[in-house]
């Protein structure tokens, strides 16, 4: 993983030129920007004229492992849509078409993860301190190419030419992350692969996998053979998930899977390839239902309850607020030696399986009225001078971390265990608010910076009447504000950032993709670009752009951000007053109250509605211009009401 320095006061070499092409017409925006590159580049120049592919393209790079992995990415990415013939050569060649360059001194501005990119009409060259850096240039180069580029078939008659530019190019943080929960439901090994794959074509450098989860184990652990017999195997459920009816001792627990420790050796190499550090997750001593099913003893009630692995059913009670209430006992209980024992053995075979050098092991929304009950709990309090369950916990994640650290590891968790008084050397992400990691930071804590209020990836990201159905939103827009470093932090101790995915509504890779992307786009640039390079609107027309590369490469997102936006109030006399904005400038609303399907020569919206007096339900669309480019939306003229509320 790249250095954790804040690289955004380094000086800006050139300045982005944007011009807009005479054929931009067809376009889906107005003014769609001519360079297109996610996340935007520190400095970029257009220069004079055009690079065009020639029929057989020698890339040259000199010889050793990591140049290898690039040269034949950059290989099969150009061969395969242009049908053109790639070779490669370690020697300086005058017929080199493209040419990756290890800087012979460091350059400074670059640190490990920056290039230079340089196209000019007869030469492509890419120079970085570091493998990584020139891999970070071949995706800028990508995109400078086509959108056909991305085709996973050979595509005719395009003209694969680009424009000739000059880019000086390098993160703002080190950390720069997805997590991916793979524990709610069970994600291939090539479904996990391919999350890799769209990752890095926008420099995210980081994967989290949450490994462990009250619906999943999925990791093998030798000599614990129940977690994966047991633990990685729930039943089969569709539809809204937290909601499903609880399984009948008799249906069978088919539904799930794990990945054995090849596998998980075979992902960390594809990742390793492509500049991707895993960090593994076990999620402790809270959402262990999983380890419990497998292992009962571990839990405060000793397996009296008989408990199994969750297959969506409610099992927390949130009306009170943090900490939830369990409904059954999903956590692991901390006066039991056992426990540690059982940490040992799997946090030792983690660190021997992971490069990486954090270990993440939860630490959030740990339930305590099973650990109130408790006798063996009531009496480690009186022996260890515990006040509270906070200090309980912390006693549990102090013990945890020294375990991690035994291992030659560096231990991170949720922003929760700050509750037990951590020393600063566990490393804090930052969830529930950045107000957390800032005061972490300000202990001198190393921070990831993961707030909920903009990065969590599995929260609705339109309307709730078009979206599975989530506790909460984040729009596009709010997910573009998130700042890695914001004000008031140390800038010395934050890592970076990240998105994170939880799947509980999540069943399958393209719903993964759908929820991502283009949220996915904003967490990169959030944390590679400048934060004075940031530009809503500009970001917007790139964003429109990339969805169509996301179309060549069969790859699904998410056309929410096209969605009208509804907002409802009552009137003094307690009529319904309807008002609908956009999220983005340049679209009109056409609506319907007739039942029928509204187009561009239906009724378009100007100001707050009143629906007819007899009318059921809304239908809405966007457009830009003559085309249309939201969903039919049908909204309920009883859900609007059941908003507005009674007057």
């Amino acid at each position: 993983m790249g250095s954790g320095n804040d690289n955004s006061a380094g000086p800006l070499l050139l300045q982005q030129v944007n011009t807009v092409p005479a054929d931009s017409i067809e376009e889906l925006t107005n003014k769609p920007p001519e360079f297109a590159i996610i996340p935007e580049p520190v400095s970029l120049l257009k220069t004079n004229g055009y690079f065009t592919l020639p029929e057989n393209i020698v890339i040259m790079a000199h010889n050793g492992p990591e140049l290898k992995n690039i040269v034949d990415y950059l290989q099969q990415k150009i061969a395969v849509p242009t049908g053109k013939f790639v070779s490669a050569v370690s020697a300086s060649a005058p017929t080199a078409t493209i040419r990756l360059l290890l800087n012979t001194k460091d350059n400074q501005l670059l640190g490990t993860e920056g290039y230079q990119l340089s196209v000019t009409p007869t030469l492509i060259v890419i120079k970085a301190n570091k493998p990584a850096g020139l891999f970070y240039g071949v995706q800028s180069l990508l995109q400078l190419f086509p959108k056909e580029i991305e085709s996973r078939e050979q595509i005719d008659d395009i003209k694969w030419t680009i424009p000739c530019v000059e880019i000086t190019d390098y993160p703002r943080v080190g950390w720069r992350g997805l997590m991916f929960d793979v524990a709610r439901h069970f994600f291939t090994k090539q479904e996990v692969k391919q999350y890799i794959d769209n990752m890095v074509r926008y420099k995210y450098n980081l994967l989290h996998l949450h490994l462990a989860d009250d619906e999943g184990w999925r990791l093998e652990i030798k000599g614990l053979p129940k977690l994966t017999e047991v633990g990685a195997w729930n039943v089969k459920k569709v539809g809204e998930f937290g909601t499903f009816s609880p399984p009948a001792a008799n249906e069978p627990r088919t539904y799930g899977g794990f990945y054995t420790q090849e596998d998980i050796k075979e992902i960390i190499s594809y990742a390793k390839e492509r500049f991707v550090d895993i960090l593994p997750e076990i999620d402790v001593p809270g959402h262990s239902l999983a380890a419990i099913a497998s292992y009962p003893e571990l839990s405060s009630t000793g397996g009296s309850e008989n408990p199994r692995v969750r297959s969506g059913e409610k099992i927390m009670d949130w009306s009170k607020g943090a900490p939830p209430i369990a409904m059954i006992d999903n956590t692991l209980n901390p006066a039991n030696e056992k426990v540690y024992s059982f940490l040992d053995t799997v946090i030792t075979q983690i660190a021997a399986l992971f490069p990486f050098e954090y270990i993440h092991m939860g630490g959030d929304e740990a339930p305590i009225n099973y650990w109130q009950k408790n006798d063996s709990i009531k009496a480690l309090m009186q022996k260890e001078g515990l006040k509270d369950m906070h200090q309980v916990q912390g006693y549990f994640e102090k013990r945890v971390q020294k375990i991690v650290e035994s291992k030659g590891k560096k231990f991170i968790g949720w922003d929760e265990i700050l509750n037990g008084n951590m020393p600063a050397s566990a490393a804090v992400m930052s969830w529930r608010s950045s107000a957390n990691g800032i005061n972490a930071s300000l202990k001198k804590h190393e921070v990831v910076m993961a707030p909920q209020t903009n990065v969590y990836l599995d929260l609705m990201q339109g309307d709730v009447i078009t979206e599975p159905k989530v506790y909460n939103s984040v729009r596009l827009s709010k997910t573009y504000e998130f700042d890695p470093v914001p004000p008031g932090a140390d800038p010395k101790y934050i890592k970076g950032g990240q998105g994170n995915l939880w799947t509980e509504q999540v069943y399958n890779i393209r719903q993964a993709e759908y929820m991502t992307w283009p949220r996915g786009y904003a967490v990169a640039e959030s944390v590679w670009s400048p934060k004075e390079k940031k530009n809503w609107n500009n970001f917007v027309a790139k964003m429109e752009l990339h969805f169509k590369r996301m179309d060549v490469a069969e790859t699904k997102y998410a056309p929410s951000v096209y969605d009208p936006i509804f907002k409802v109030s009552r009137s003094a006399d307690r009529q319904l007053m309807l008002e609908l904005s956009t999220e983005i400038e340049g679209l009109d609303i056409y609506y319907s109250f007739d039942n029928s399907f509204p187009d561009r020569f239906y009724p378009k919206y100007t100001e707050k509605l009143t629906p007819p007096k007899d009318a059921t339900q809304l239908r809405v669309i966007t457009y830009r211009g003559k085309q249309p480019v939201g969903r039919m939306i049908t909204m309920p003229v009883s859900e609007l009401n059941r908003r507005a509320g009674i007057r």
